[in-house]
């Protein structure tokens, strides 16, 4: 059988606000389908203008109403190491735009350590990835995949920087080759502020569906490198994918640098 996840797809939107909606339907979709006869799924949101912009979009879609959110858990693919009500942080805007204005039980929003709980940087790396692994493995019978000690996100979001780095994980940096830790540290990030918690890639890529949501020119360029194959060190966006799908959904002024026969027009 084909490896499906290794089948990228482009889906296009005439602007952000477009895009925004469309992820965000996708989303509760996909949420809704999964939790019914009573399954539960795991989400890892992510930060950034986009990553934000499609909460505030789920936030105002009347179809969260129906979906039983005490089935869900969430979880965030990096954070950066601020204290817990800095507006740097990817966890605190998440609330107004989508977090509460659901009906989620406190204890499914699974959010990484702040430097002012008590705890150093290594020592919220290692807290968080504890906190995954109460619900990992993930076991999939259909296909013999077993996961680490994680759960396996039914969705993982995922930002593009212009750098192509996702989550915490920045080009030519030690952090993308990691593979025998779930969470690790970052310090002197090349983006401020410089002490982070990101996941690393083998806890994203045993995602069911990594959906990285991208917008504006300067976007462009890091598209067309993961697209084309890159090497993942130096260009980290290449080497996000998921078990089942990998979509890349992206604004028109992302997508100038894609070929056509790329785009999937029915995706």
């Amino acid at each position: 059988m084909a490896d499906i996840s290794a089948e990228k797809r482009v889906v296009v939107l005439p602007d952000p606000a477009s895009l925004a909606e469309a992820v965000a339907t996708r989303f509760l979709q996909r949420v809704a389908k999964r939790v019914e006869g009573g399954r539960s799924a795991h989400i890892s949101l992510t930060g950034g203008t986009m990553g934000i912009e499609v909460l505030r979009s789920a936030g105002r879609l009347a179809q969260r109403a129906d979906i039983d959110w005490s089935r869900v858990h969430f979880w965030w693919s990096d954070e950066r190491f601020v204290p817990a009500d800095s507006p740097d942080r990817n966890d605190v805007p998440a609330g107004p735009a989508f977090l509460d204005r659901i009906d989620v039980p406190r204890e499914n929003v699974h959010r990484v350590p702040a430097s002012d709980q008590g705890l150093d940087l290594d020592a919220a790396a290692e807290a968080y990835a504890a906190e995954l692994a109460r619900f990992g493995p993930t076991a999939t019978a259909a296909t013999g995949f077993i996961s680490g000690p994680w759960p396996s996100f039914d969705v993982c979001f995922l930002g593009v920087g212009p750098d192509a780095h996702i989550a915490s994980l920045f080009p030519d940096r030690p952090e993308i080759q990691i593979v025998d830790r779930a969470v690790v540290a970052v310090r002197d990030s090349p983006k401020p502020p410089p002490d982070r918690v990101t996941m690393t890639r083998p806890v994203i890529n045993s995602s069911k569906r990594v959906w990285l949501v991208l917008a504006g020119t300067d976007k462009a360029s890091a598209l067309g490198l993961a697209l084309a194959g890159a090497s993942y060190p130096s260009v980290p966006a290449a080497g996000a994918k998921g078990r089942r799908r990998t979509v890349f959904f992206v604004d028109e002024a992302a997508a100038g640098k894609v070929p056509p026969e790329l785009i999937d027009g029915e995706y």
